[in-house]
This record gives structure tokens, sequence and C-alpha cells, in this order.
């Protein structure tokens, strides 16, 4: 069962933060999530993280991202990535998504920047 209320009781508290962390394209992060609607991508725990790449930075305060998902998956919205933080995991392309920097919570690592090179061109293949 999904849990909105505690998921918007933190969403406000994320609302209210002042703070912004610096953060950078390729960049691997976990972030507030949330818990969403249908197959939208949730956030897990109690704080609702799920680890997201930053692919396009477009100021200090927001940015596109694409949740990640353990181990590798096939099919043309997934893109795998070797080595995200120490783990195996797919960026699920179909899950790109505005991001406010304040659902940011800790870095966790980067991908290499020929690999984040093929990851947007393939997700531009997507638009065509």
């Amino acid at each position: 069962m999904k849990s909105f209320e505690s998921w918007n009781e933190l969403k406000q508290k994320t609302q209210g933060l002042m703070r912004r962390l610096f953060f950078h394209e390729r960049e691997i992060w976990f972030v507030r999530c949330g818990q969403n609607v249908g197959c939208e991508q949730n956030g897990k725990g109690p704080y609702f993280l799920r680890p997201v790449l930053i692919c396009k930075k477009f100021n200090h305060q927001v940015f596109w991202g694409v949740p990640l998902t353990s181990g590798f998956k096939t099919g043309p919205f997934y893109f795998n990535i070797p080595d995200s933080g120490g783990k195996k995991a797919s960026a699920i392309l179909s899950q790109l998504r505005l991001f406010d920097a304040k659902r940011l919570q800790y870095k966790i690592g980067n991908i290499e920047v020929s690999l984040f090179l093929k990851l947007k061109k393939t997700l531009k293949s997507l638009f065509d």
C-alpha cells in the first residue's frame, strides 16, 4: 500500500528547505523522488530516496534526471550503467523528469564521459 500521507509530510519539509546542494551533469545522487502515481518510479525507505542520474543542469535550482534501477534491464527505454556508485544499474529513460535541487540528498557517484554521451544520444533518439 502506498504511503501518500508520509510522503506529503516529507514533501512539505522538502519544499521548506532553503539550501540547495551543488550538483553537475553525469553525477548520480540519491533524490527524494516521493510516492508517485501508477507506474511512475517511487523512492524507497523513510525518505523516499531513489538513485537518479543528472542528465541536464539548467541552473542551480533544477535539472533533468533519470531514475536508476538495480541490475541490468533490456529494451529501448533502458540504458545499462556498469558502475553506478559501485553497483550495476539501468537508467529508466522513459522516466526522465525535471527535479528541483531541494530534492537532492547525497551524491553516490558519477558516470564516465563516454558513457554519458552514449546515454544522451540514446535519450535523444526517443524523441524521433
